[in-house]
């Protein structure tokens, strides 16, 4: 498109093709690093979510994309209880092992995610042998055997777990999941309190959604104020900015210096930006559905320079706040490598051609990259 390169020299910066970043040394005009993470080293992590394929080698473009510009990695999948604790009387590491061994080996930051959420967790957690609704007391141990077991092989190795995800409405108020319905509001603090038995050394995270909203924030800085009067570590909070066009990074500021104030600090978990018409009303609640139609996905044959553009500056509005306040961000990552494997391009709408990340489908640079990197030189 013809948009690229005139953003590329807005910002004054060239284009080099995704196989000599890792290589290319700065510019002598323009001192800009190459790589997301030499760009940020010394302020704040630049992580991204890695999915089953880059795990075990099959995806190997996207395995040199991640090893080339990010310092941290997070999980898409292979940690939720779904997929590591399929069945009450098994585990299953194999794909967790990998994960963390890519890790270990590109020397990065690694991220566990999650030990207890609502959301792909199987339905047997929540019943007895006989298919019965569990106790308190039951249910608070097969909590308590899933946390030590998992946090416990991984004790040295992951740094960062994300505890609890998720468990509040948009209003504040605690969701009435299956773990809040049984166990009460105190699960919070008990999925806390056990991980830090199993690893103390590890940063403790709650990671949420949309706290964008003055609410739902406000909800969130309770909920941290009520484990750390249990006495229990929480590190940070985990706001996963799954964004759109719209809004504005003033936003996000809030976030960050609300959250400060309540003494933790900010990762901005699961960011992205999506450029596509939405109906409902950019919650990132998994279960949404929405049915296909032609207007839900405009951009099938590729992305308008305008939206480009207006993607490009997003990006770089918002990185502008993070580097501002890289005393109190501790990490920032990208839900995906590429816009090819995004979950925004079958959710809630299955089927559309979403552009939400920094590198295009064919794992090349887009103009927001560029920006991305220039925000550290400000």
């Amino acid at each position: 498109m013809r948009a690229r390169p005139l953003i590329a020299l807005a910002f004054g910066l060239a284009l080099p093709a995704l196989s000599t970043l890792a290589q290319a040394p700065a510019s002598p005009a323009t001192q800009v690093p190459a790589t997301l993470k030499d760009a940020f080293h010394g302020a704040f992590y630049v992580g991204v979510a890695v999915n089953s394929a880059q795990i075990t080698g099959a995806d190997a473009q996207g395995d040199e994309l991640i090893v080339q510009q990010f310092d941290s990695i997070t999980p898409e999948n292979v940690m939720k209880w779904a997929l590591i604790h399929p069945r009450p009387d098994a585990y299953d590491f194999t794909l967790a092992d990998k994960y963390v061994e890519f890790g270990q080996q590109h020397h990065m930051f690694i991220v566990g995610h999650n030990l207890c959420w609502h959301s792909q967790t199987p339905a047997w957690v929540f019943k007895d042998e006989k298919g019965n609704p569990m106790t308190r007391d039951a249910l608070l141990d097969r909590l308590h055997d899933h946390i030590k077991t998992v946090v416990g092989r991984y004790k040295g190795k992951v740094q960062s777990w994300d505890v609890v995800n998720e468990a509040l409405n948009e209003d504040g108020t605690m969701r009435q999941s299956p773990w809040e319905k049984i166990i009460g509001d105190d699960y919070v603090i008990k999925a806390f309190q056990w991980a830090h038995e199993a690893d103390p050394d590890a940063q403790l995270n709650y990671n949420d959604y949309n706290m964008e909203s003055a609410a739902k924030r406000k909800g969130a800085i309770e909920l941290v104020k009520k484990i750390k009067a249990a006495g229990v570590p929480v590190a940070v909070v985990g706001s996963q900015a799954h964004l759109h066009l719209s809004g504005s990074a003033a936003d996000e500021e809030a976030a960050i210096e609300e959250f400060s104030a309540a003494g933790v600090k900010v990762a901005i978990t699961e960011l992205d930006i999506d450029v596509l018409p939405s109906t409902w009303n950019h919650t990132a609640d998994v279960g949404a559905k929405v049915e296909e139609k032609p207007n839900l996905n405009p951009y099938a044959n590729g992305l308008p320079d305008d939206v480009q553009q207006q993607l490009t500056k997003r990006y770089a509005d918002l990185f502008a706040v993070f580097w501002k306040h890289r005393d109190v961000v501790n990490r920032v990552t990208f839900w995906g490598t590429t816009d090819k494997g995004s979950w925004l391009n079958n959710w809630p709408v299955r089927g559309r051609t979403s552009y939400p990340l920094l590198f295009d489908r064919d794992g090349k640079p887009k103009p927001a990259f560029y920006a991305v990197l220039k925000a550290a030189q400000q």
